[in-house]
C-alpha cells in the first residue's frame, strides 16, 4: 500500500493518458489511419532496435532479464509485422479495382 500511496501522482498520471489516448485515437478520421500506422511502426522499429542493444547488454546470467527483453523483442517484432500489415491490407483498398473477367 506504501508503494501505491507513494507513486499516486504517477498513477493518476498514467490513467489520465489512458483516457486521453483512447479519445483521441476514437476521433482519427479513417483518410489518417495509415500515416499514423506508419509512423508507429517506425516508433516500434527504434524501440526494437533499443532492446536488442539493451539485451546485448545484460549479463548471460540474468534469467529474468533475458527473458523478458526477448519477450519484449517477440511482442516488438510481432507489433511492427502486425502493423505493415494492416497498413498494407489498408492501401489495398484505396487501389483501383481489377474489372473482373468471367470465363
Amino acid at each position: 500500500m506504501e508503494l501505491i500511496n507513494e507513486n499516486l501522482d504517477t498513477i493518476y498520471f498514467v490513467i489520465l493518458c489512458l483516457f486521453l489516448g483512447i479519445e483521441v485515437i476514437s476521433n482519427v478520421p479513417a483518410i489518417l489511419h495509415t500515416p499514423l500506422m506508419s509512423g508507429a511502426n517506425a516508433i516500434s522499429g527504434v524501440i526494437l532496435v533499443g532492446a536488442v542493444i539493451i539485451m546485448i547488454k545484460v549479463d548471460p546470467t540474468d534469467y529474468l532479464s533475458l527473458t523478458l527483453g526477448g519477450l519484449a523483442v517477440l511482442l516488438g517484432t510481432l507489433n511492427i509485422a502486425g502493423g505493415f500489415f494492416v497498413t498494407g491490407r489498408m492501401l489495398s483498398m484505396f487501389s483501383p479495382k481489377k474489372p473482373k473477367t468471367d470465363k
